[in-house]
């Protein structure tokens, strides 16, 4: 395998890992919320942004390579 091709399977791999936690931060979120925690839910709505666009950046590295 070239070391392209791990990139490749690299960029790949922090996508599907980054999907994974959005989803954790955005059920942690609602549960902070329902326990008045407001603004740590917002904190972690916030995370699940930011995790997104990485995801954009990993996707859009992914279409150069």
């Amino acid at each position: 395998m070239t070391e392209l091709e791990k990139l490749r399977h690299l960029l790949e791999h922090w996508m599907e890992h980054n999907s994974a936690h959005v989803k954790t931060y955005e059920e942690w979120a609602e549960k902070a919320g329902s326990l008045g925690e407001k603004e740590i839910a917002g904190l972690l709505r916030l995370a699940a942004d930011e995790t997104r666009k990485l995801d954009g950046l990993f996707r859009k590295a992914k279409e150069i390579l």
